[in-house]
């Protein structure tokens, strides 16, 4: 029998911890309320912004004593051995749960954008390239197995994933986000979390919210997005997750916006998070972000202050380590400077979180199920590689040089050719923390693009010059790498970014760009190679899209592949020789020019080309565009015959076509449904996404494709503030991408003005019908 109510399973949770919040000391409240990053403080470069400067220095079993609210990334600050790490961090627990008075463990958390960010586990695709995909369900079959991984060494928590929408490109964390597309983020990061949480595992949403919308593309920079584009753009992807994904963490941005750092503002972290949409996990800092709001914000005078502004706001944990909730807020708690509690709301919500998994129940036990750890199995890598493949876009192919014959002579040029990292984004294992460990091996195979070429195309003849370094102003393997395509049949130009941290990278976190030109001399260098004559294929293997318009009508092919992953190399190299056939789609626009930006699809009618400006932001390949080796037939289309429908959702409208596969390879072809708003009280984007479906299909095979639309679907921010539907005309436009429209439906909306809230429809339903060949 259970002496304890605490310890009893079979009570509520709620009840439960309430009833050890009555029997725990301030100082055992507080600590819960922060994590511990133990690490080696030799190690001479940041994987957190301003990591030096914030750490603390403490005593590990005298802080326990209190007990432990998380432990920070046992797997993920050094390399370590996936089953010698679980027994490391089951004996980690150990001690926690021997020296507090009630045995509670820490809960454990990992980063895990890209996959599980620990030495030897797979390196997946990055988020971008998952975008392009436009298949949530194998993001959500990749999502669990990362989720899987985590738990079999004793991981409870994930820092993933990133719902920030690409505003502007040159930011460097583009390759971590989903798209430029709030529906498309919202979906696939829905799936994601879907999986993780599925295997058991916290899934956290980052970065709430704002943060990919800093000025000048700026890491930490302020926020200046208008109250309707953060309504409308930013805030849905997150809502979707909580609602459809069933997240239970939410991480706090880094950034503010109108003055307001997000890590202390309740309307964001409290109103709108828990009372508007019914939120009720944890929400964690993200790393030393309670910190900065002393350091950088400059909103709190003191680490006391900056505690009682993150804790009122709604922030229950500080992360990485403690700084602020540990001795300066129980200090002030006492002072009589903050009520306890605010202190009581967040351990509730910890403890709760704790109870949900597990960890107050009797018996709990730390150690693995197995001492079999395999982070990077055969069914990780068969499932990178189809994602891999999946996300491969081919953006042009003039001539049909691709696929490429088996026999030709190839000159495989570039930087990015034979480098095993031109696979991998920053928060992968080795992109992310293998720097600081220089020696050490990268733990898995990670074969190259020229590698996975030679095994594609055993026939060919293929030869080899990397002519640049990634970035810097060396030319001097121009000749050879220029010699080399002079020679050849075609030539396959692989360039791209380095994925780094802090400004040592070309993309990744803290690596903005000035503008959208290629890094370094790779733009000279493709313009050498497209003077010799020789046809060039363009492979990019990058964390953001570049300015191409320079080398339109120039180049033989051009394929995105945005850091594909440790199958990347056999993905792209499939694609090349016609094995698998390209079906990716753009997650983000492909500008013609490198300046000018921001610019996403998402403009209003006055953002679209005009007479006003010399500038045309007009892409070169926009949003959802990817072309195929096969062809396809839109066929059959059909909409719903009243062509009126009613504002308050007792009605819908129904669009169909048939996807018809008319050549002779297998393709895929993702239909995609826009909305077009002609007049509305406020400027609304020109189109947006509302729905999508991918098709995959053999030579002769069909599909047919039906979108339910419900007027919730149509909803915006209006001028006070509330999300409505309003009447009026509406149009339906179903597309190859959002400028390729190949049908229309034009409907009407009456009835009054509607107000909806976080019950409203969020998506389109889709129904999609076999057809006999």
């Amino acid at each position: 029998m259970t002496s304890l109510p605490w310890r009893d399973s079979d009570l509520p949770p709620e009840a439960r911890v309430a009833d050890l919040l009555s029997r725990m000391t301030l100082e055992e409240k507080t600590a819960q309320l922060y994590g511990v990053w133990v690490k080696n403080d030799a190690n001479g470069e940041d994987i957190a912004p301003n990591e030096h400067d914030m750490k603390e220095s403490f005593d590990f079993d005298e802080l326990i004593t209190k007990g432990l609210g998380q432990l920070t990334r046992s797997f993920g600050t050094a390399p370590v051995d996936p089953a010698l790490g679980a027994q490391a961090l089951a004996r980690a627990q150990r001690r926690i749960m021997a020296a507090n008075r009630f045995g509670i463990p820490a809960v454990a958390h990992e980063e895990c954008l890209a996959g599980f960010t620990a030495w030897r586990a797979t390196a997946y695709p990055v988020p971008l390239a998952w975008g392009a995909t436009f298949d949530p369900q194998l993001v959500e079959e990749m999502a669990r197995r990362i989720g899987r991984d985590l738990a079999s060494v004793g991981v409870h928590q994930g820092l993933s994933p990133v719902l920030d929408v690409v505003r502007d490109p040159r930011w460097g964390r583009v390759e971590e986000t989903i798209g430029e597309d709030p529906y498309l983020v919202g979906t696939v990061g829905a799936a994601y979390v879907r999986g993780l949480e599925s295997a058991g595992i916290v899934a956290t949403l980052k970065h709430f919210a704002g943060y990919a919308a800093s000025v000048g593309a700026r890491n930490h920079a302020p926020v200046r997005a208008g109250v309707r584009e953060f309504a409308d753009v930013t805030l849905p992807p997150f809502e979707m997750a909580i609602r459809d994904g069933g997240a239970r963490s939410v991480m706090a941005a880094y950034t503010e916006t109108d003055g307001v750092p997000v890590s202390a503002d309740p309307k964001l972290l409290t109103e709108l998070l828990r009372d508007d949409w019914g939120f009720t996990g944890t929400v964690v800092s993200d790393y030393f972000g309670v910190g900065f709001l002393e350091t950088n914000h400059r909103v709190a005078g003191s680490r006391a202050e900056a505690a009682h502004a993150a804790l009122a706001a709604g922030l229950d944990v500080e992360l990485p380590t403690l700084r602020c909730y540990g001795e300066p807020l129980a200090e002030a708690v006492r002072a009589g400077g903050i009520p306890e509690s605010l202190v009581d709301r967040a351990a509730r919500r910890v403890l709760l979180q704790k109870c949900e998994l597990g960890m107050l129940d009797e018996g709990w036990a730390p150690e693995p199920t197995t001492s079999a750890v395999d982070l990077d199995s055969s069914e990780n890598r068969a499932l990178a590689r189809r994602l891999a493949e999946k996300s491969v876009v081919l953006l042009d192919n003039p001539d049909d040089v691709l696929p490429l014959a088996p026999d030709l002579r190839i000159a495989v040029v570039g930087p990015r050719a034979d480098d095993p990292l031109a696979m991998l984004g920053c928060y992968s294992f080795p992109s992310h923390v293998l720097p600081a460990h220089p020696g050490t091996p990268l733990g898995i195979e990670i074969p190259t693009v020229l590698e996975s070429l030679r095994t594609e195309l055993p026939d060919a003849k293929i030869t080899y010059a990397a002519g640049s370094d990634v970035d810097g102003e060396d030319t001097g393997g121009f000749p050879e790498a220029v010699a080399r395509a002079a020679e050849a049949d075609v030539c396959v130009a692989v360039l791209g970014d380095r994925a780094g941290l802090f400004g040592r990278g070309t993309s990744g976190e803290g690596c903005d760009a000035e503008d959208l030109r290629l890094p370094g001399v790779q733009a000279k260098l493709l313009d050498a190679l497209a003077a010799t004559g020789t046809p060039v294929v363009l492979v990019l293997l990058t964390g953001r899209p570049y300015a191409l318009g320079r080398w339109e009508g120039r180049l033989a092919g051009v394929v995105q592949a945005f850091f594909p992953g440790e199958e990347g190399g056999p993905a792209v190299a499939g694609v090349l020789s016609g094995r698998v056939p390209p079906s990716g789609r753009l997650p983000v626009s492909v500008p013609n020019r490198p300046g000018g930006q921001p610019w996403t699809y998402l403009q209003p009618p006055l953002g679209l080309a005009g007479g006003a400006s010399n500038l045309d932001p007009t892409p070169l390949y926009p949003f959802g565009h990817g072309r195929a080796y096969t062809s396809f037939a839109w066929e059959d289309f059909g909409a719903t015959p009243a062509a009126e429908i009613t504002t308050d959702g007792t009605s819908t409208y129904d669009v169909s076509v048939t996807v018809r596969n008319t050549g002779e390879r297998s393709g895929a072809e993702v239909v995609q449904l826009y909305l077009h708003d002609p007049v509305a009280s406020v400027t609304r984007p020109d189109v947006r996404l509302i729905a999508y479906q991918r098709l995959e299909l053999e030579p002769g095979g069909s599909r047919r494709v039906t979108f339910r639309f419900h007027p919730d679907v149509s909803s915006f921010t209006d001028r006070e503030g509330r999300r409505v539907v309003e009447p009026g005309a509406l149009e339906l436009r179903l597309g190859a991408s959002s400028t390729d429209i190949r049908h229309t439906a034009r409907l009407t909306l009456t009835g009054p003005v509607r107000e909806v809230g976080p019950d409203r429809r969020l998506h389109c339903e889709t129904e999609v019908q076999a057809l006999e060949s």
